[in-house]
């Protein structure tokens, strides 16, 4: 099972009698389900089922839905108010006629004045509703296609940035060693400094003190599983961008524990490039479903 993107975008075109109709469906990141539905007056009443509809099939987003029915031959679904167009033709006239306008524009502007055109009511009857939800459904799968075709990126970069991590985990060994010489020497310096010299048992003390406090075993220990544990998620079932979010944050945990321990500065690059590599898939969690 890949991961899916929250951005899409589905359309789906058809026609019925004398009426072609389109359903345009787009999805952007969100933390929740946030569905903007736009439908023609007719379609009003259908708004709750058609939401439903939305809701089931695309889960987290902002998701906005229009649909327009456009009407293709025979007669129109609009009509003009002749008698409010004789009434503000009349009372504009006279109007024009005391102030000594000209009144040979009045209807260019009373055409574009309040309610003169009168969209007709029209009930959606059940082979049309069925018609639509056909319709929507076509819309749904081609957003839902897109999503998952987004989702095959988005988990190839994720596999990328984390096997990058994996590689840079790999080579801090190499560098631990080194890390424990450079502290022995400087609290041997530190201690030939003090009055009476250097005192072998606080010497040794103080460095398994700070050995057992810089060990950085089980952070490589947890790092290792957290990136396990994120491929493991990128493969189950269902929505996981959320979770995928969570063990982001552990892994940046168990990232910025190495670099509080790290003084070398070759581990100290290591961090650096781990942090980098965890910014990008913070950034891609963010659109992941």
């Amino acid at each position: 099972m890949m991961l899916k993107s929250m951005t899409g975008y589905g359309k789906s075109t058809a026609s019925l009698a004398n009426k072609k109709y389109t359903i345009e469906i787009r999805s952007l990141n969100s933390k929740g389900q946030d569905v903007y539905l736009k439908l023609p007056t007719a379609f009003k009443s259908k708004e709750i089922p058609l939401r439903k509809m939305i809701g089931s099939a695309l889960d987290r987003g902002k998701i906005e839905c229009l649909l327009s029915v456009e009407v293709t031959e025979g007669e129109s679904n609009v009509e003009i108010n002749k008698p409010l167009i004789k009434q503000y033709y009349a009372e504009l006239s006279g109007i024009a006629e005391e102030v000594g306008d000209d009144s040979s524009d009045l209807m260019a502007s009373i055409l574009r004045m309040p309610d003169v055109l009168i969209t007709k009511e029209e009930e959606v009857d059940e082979e049309e509703w069925a018609f639509v939800r056909q319709l929507m459904e076509g819309a749904l799968e081609k957003i839902n296609s897109f999503r998952a075709k987004e989702g095959e990126s988005l988990t190839e970069d994720f596999n990328q940035c984390i096997g990058t991590i994996e590689d840079l985990l790999n080579e801090v060994p190499e560098f631990e060693d080194l890390r424990i010489d450079i502290i022995k020497e400087r609290m041997r310096k530190g201690l030939e400094k003090l009055e009476n010299g250097a005192d072998e048992n606080r010497y040794e003390q103080e460095l398994i003190y700070y050995i057992e406090k810089l060990d950085i075993s089980e952070e490589k220990t947890r790092l290792q599983h957290h990136l396990d544990y994120f491929r493991d998620t990128m493969k189950q079932e269902g929505a996981n961008g959320k979770k995928l979010g969570f063990i982001s944050q552990e892994i940046g945990r168990e990232i910025n524990t190495l670099g509080s321990k790290s003084y070398h500065a070759s581990l100290q690059k290591i961090v650096v490039q781990m942090k980098d590599q965890l910014e990008k898939i913070k950034e891609q969690v963010l659109n992941t479903l």
